[in-house]
């Protein structure tokens, strides 16, 4: 029973730090598109040039769209990083699969 807990656990982890790398990795990503799809449905202009106003329900939320569409420029950092910590990743389930399989051999 204890081996199965642990392969549950160890399944659980794989994949948690899979879908933490690729969110890390995309999290600017899905700022700037979510920003910009805002922004699009209430005709508001978004751009890295200046703030410009966006008033959505009487609220002006330019500033903060601003911010949030910026941001997509964190992806030079977060992307190439990314997709390091996959290959990293990927090595380590390998190794983890392949040492697994020879000790059941």
């Amino acid at each position: 029973m204890a081996a199965g807990r642990s392969k549950a656990w160890t399944i659980f982890w794989f994949l948690f730090s899979l879908v933490a790398i690729l969110l890390f990795a995309a999290a600017p990503i899905i700022s700037a598109l979510t920003a910009g799809s805002i922004a699009s449905a209430h005709g508001c202009q978004l751009d890295e040039g200046s703030i410009h106003p966006c008033v959505i329900n009487g609220t002006d939320y330019g500033e903060t769209l601003y911010q949030f569409g910026v941001m997509g420029w964190f992806m030079l950092i977060t992307v190439p990083t990314g997709l390091f910590l996959l290959v990293v990743w990927l090595a380590v389930a390998l190794i983890h699969l392949f040492r697994r399989y020879r000790a059941r051999a």
